[in-house]
């Protein structure tokens, strides 16, 4: 148990519903998950395991294992079923993360020719079997959609059965609700509430800037995705006022 001696924010905590962190496994050892989840745990919600790595990882029952003994969402990524549902293999894919044992997938179109009404149906099909996370935005940095597509695609994913829905900002931080420099478009981010409320969006936030910015915000209990496996103690800090970039949340000088 960390000491008592400070006044801090107040923090939920797991199972949580809000203020979760959800970090981007890229495919690590069982080792080093071990290691992460002996030191962080505590502080981590989801785990997403990115893109295609799941469907190649020979340690994943263990790795699943490990995750559901530490009380974190297992969470296959959107980009490995938009491959399935383009070569029209949905229910193989649903079928292959039940019984891998995932408790969790997400849903996207961020690569995939995927139409609304098309997202939508996939939506439904994973909602029955699991708790889905949609995500909304392109991983093309020349996307155009607009804020009111945001906030309508945002709302659309809900009414069709996501559980949250992720802001799109992949690994890098430069497309989705961020600039190519990895500022943030603030129209977009407020399109995105407009869409819902914010304990129902998770926003892919990497980089420390992107955290503390979302931090400051939206407070203590924003939902922040994509978070380095490593950096879930760091995010912590950043969360409680213990980092310089939001520690004026704790500047509460008290009498002596």
């Amino acid at each position: 148990m960390p000491p008592a001696f400070l006044t801090l924010p107040e923090r939920t905590v797991k199972p949580r519903t809000t203020g979760l962190t959800h970090v981007l496994d890229k495919g690590r050892t069982i080792a080093s998950i071990s290691a992460v989840l002996a030191g962080a745990g505590a502080y981590i919600d989801v785990w997403k395991f990115g893109w295609g790595t799941a469907y190649l990882d020979e340690g994943l029952p263990d790795k699943l294992a490990l995750l559901s003994t530490a009380g974190i969402r297992s969470c296959l990524g959107g980009t490995l079923l938009e491959i399935a549902w383009m070569q029209g293999k949905v229910e193989q894919c649903l079928d292959w993360a039940g019984q891998a044992g995932f408790d969790s997938i997400e849903v996207s179109r961020g690569v995939a020719p995927m139409s609304m009404a098309d997202k939508h149906e996939l939506l439904a099909r994973a909602a029955a079997r699991f708790v889905v996370l949609s995500e909304v935005g392109s991983k093309d940095p020349d996307d155009s959609r607009t804020a009111d597509q945001w906030t309508k695609e945002i709302a659309g994913d809900l009414d069709a059965g996501a559980s949250w829905v992720i802001t799109e900002g992949r690994e890098s931080g430069t497309v989705g609700i961020y600039h190519s420099d990895g500022s943030v478009r603030e129209d977009i981010v407020a399109a995105a509430v407009r869409g819902a409320s914010v304990d129902k969006l998770l926003f892919e936030a990497p980089r420390k800037d992107q955290q503390a910015w979302l931090i400051r915000a939206f407070g203590p209990d924003v939902n922040l995705a994509n978070i380095p496996c490593d950096e879930a103690i760091a995010l912590e800090t950043l969360r409680l006022g213990l980092r310089a970039d939001t520690c004026a949340v704790t500047r509460q000088r008290q009498p002596v």
